[in-house]
């Protein structure tokens, strides 16, 4: 069963960092990771190794103005409880 929760908004710089900071301090040792998505709490058990990607995407169309995203992947898998 797959299930995906997602949420967007507009923040400032320090907004977007004081967000990242966040997930890296709960990503971070050992045990559960409590995850902020939007107003849900996900509570998620990263293994010991993860998969770590970095995607950046520029786009200059030929409509609208010029686009930079910046995609961060971490992928593990779950590690039964014993």
């Amino acid at each position: 069963m797959s299930e995906k929760t997602d949420h967007e908004e507009s923040v400032s710089r320090d907004e977007a960092a004081d967000l990242l900071q966040e997930l890296a301090r709960e990503v971070r040792g050992e045990g559960p990771a409590d995850i902020h998505v939007g107003n849900k709490m996900l509570a998620l058990n990263p293994s010991s190794v993860l998969e770590y990607g970095v995607e950046v995407e520029e786009r200059s169309p030929m409509i609208g103005g010029d686009h930079e995203k910046i995609t961060v992947t971490l992928k593990w898998e779950v590690e039964d409880e014993a």
